[in-house]
């Protein structure tokens, strides 16, 4: 294909400028006072100017009023001018013959230049208290914070504050863009889980089982539908015996009779998915049928109580509450619902020594698991979006893996 054509075509998978989330974010500065955003985090960064970094040295300052600077790596122009909404872009060197610094200093510096030159600096929020945030799109291994950034804003700024209730708050509520990015995300997971379970075997091993599915996205969501620059999937696998929670992916042989679970993490441009889905080569036990049967139960009935309105801690005694019923009381071990969006994990999340209220526009992963001693159970999970009359499953993979396939 010629450069130019091939350029076009890759132009042509930046997403416009979605007016709706930025103006909600500035709404919420105004309430606040707050002058000026600085996010680092690459799924914030992602949030306010549509820019997944290939390491997270980038930042974004945005103002209350006025356009967003996006400060990034120098050898990532063509990548931020194509993607990000904003047309200010500042950038560093990683590195600088006179500067002997590492390159997020180098950045430090920039974001405080624009506050002041642009006279922002009476109230800035910057993100003091992340629980967790996504990694950038080069490698799983997010850049963290250090105290020397936190220094620099108070030494400039007339008062510094944790932008992070702000962002949950208005990260909670997705655009209908963002909806569209997520449903492409659990779309590409849905192709993938289809491919995988049509082609394991009994006797693999969990790990080329695992390798296969996040082959499968990475390979063919790579420009998906014009739509997408960057998929990759993330997965926890495990078999029969296998089957727990919060352990790797092993060697163990997949089993014939016996489900495998598929811990899912698919990220389509910076938007992700939580799924967890199951397959099963062939017939399934009559302990795993019961189990199936009585996890599917429970699983739509807190999926009916996922309403606008509806409470989390209830919820999540609801859930906890029937499995107990069903003879398992204290499972599963994990919470049972939490927000997604730009992060596989993001707020808000369901626990009984909680609050909050399920609102019209979330999107939330809802995942009852049981656990069995010594090995084996299974667990449900999908994407919901909140609609007015309910809510919508985004992923099309049956959640009664007995009737994939058919």
């Amino acid at each position: 294909m010629p450069d130019a054509v091939m350029q076009q075509k890759r132009i042509t998978m930046s997403w416009p400028i979605d007016n709706t989330k930025l103006e909600r974010v500035r709404a919420m500065m105004k309430e606040r006072d707050i002058s000026a955003l600085v996010c680092r985090a690459p799924d914030n960064v992602v949030y306010l100017t549509n820019y997944w970094g290939m390491k997270g040295y980038d930042a974004v300052v945005f103002p209350q009023q006025g356009e967003p600077t996006l400060i990034t790596l120098e050898p990532q122009q063509k990548d931020a001018d194509r993607n990000s909404w904003t047309r200010d872009i500042r950038l560093f060197d990683g590195y600088h013959p006179s500067d002997p610094r590492p390159p997020q200093f180098r950045a430090f510096d920039l974001a405080l230049d624009v506050l002041k030159t642009r006279g922002l600096t009476d109230k800035v929020a910057v993100e003091l208290n992340m629980g967790t945030q996504s990694s950038d799109r080069m490698v799983g291994e997010p850049t963290t914070f250090t105290q020397n950034y936190f220094d620099s804003f108070r030494k400039v700024c007339g008062e510094v504050v944790d932008s992070t209730p702000l962002l949950n708050e208005a990260r909670a509520i997705k655009t209908a863009q963002e909806i569209e990015r997520m449903k492409i995300a659990n779309e590409l997971a849905a192709l993938a889980m289809d491919y995988t379970r049509e082609h394991m075997k009994p006797g693999m091993k969990e790990s080329e089982v695992g390798g296969m599915y996040e082959g499968f996205v990475h390979g063919l969501g790579v420009g998906y539908q014009g739509k997408v620059e960057m998929a990759r999937a993330f997965t926890l696998v495990w078999s029969g015996k296998g089957i727990a929670t919060f352990t790797a992916t092993g060697d163990r042989p997949i089993q014939e009779h016996e489900p495998t679970l598929f811990e899912i993490w698919v990220c389509a441009d910076g938007y992700w998915t939580d799924l967890t889905k199951n397959a099963c080569p062939g017939d399934l036990t009559l302990e795993y049928n019961k189990l199936l049967d009585l996890l599917l139960k429970v699983f739509h009935e807190g999926v009916g109580f996922a309403r606008d309105g509806a409470s989390f801690p209830e919820l999540d005694k609801l859930i906890r509450a029937r499995i107990s019923e069903g003879g398992y009381a204290g499972q599963p071990s994990h919470p049972i619902c939490h927000g997604v969006g730009a992060r596989a994990h993001e707020y808000p999340y369901a626990h009984q020594a909680g609050t909050g209220t399920i609102r019209k526009g979330m999107v939330l992963a809802i995942e009852p698991g049981i656990y069995w001693p010594g090995g084996g159970g299974l667990r449900l999970e999908d994407n919901f979006w909140i609609t007015d009359t309910g809510s919508e499953k985004m992923c099309t993979y049956p959640d009664d893996f007995r009737l994939a396939g058919k």
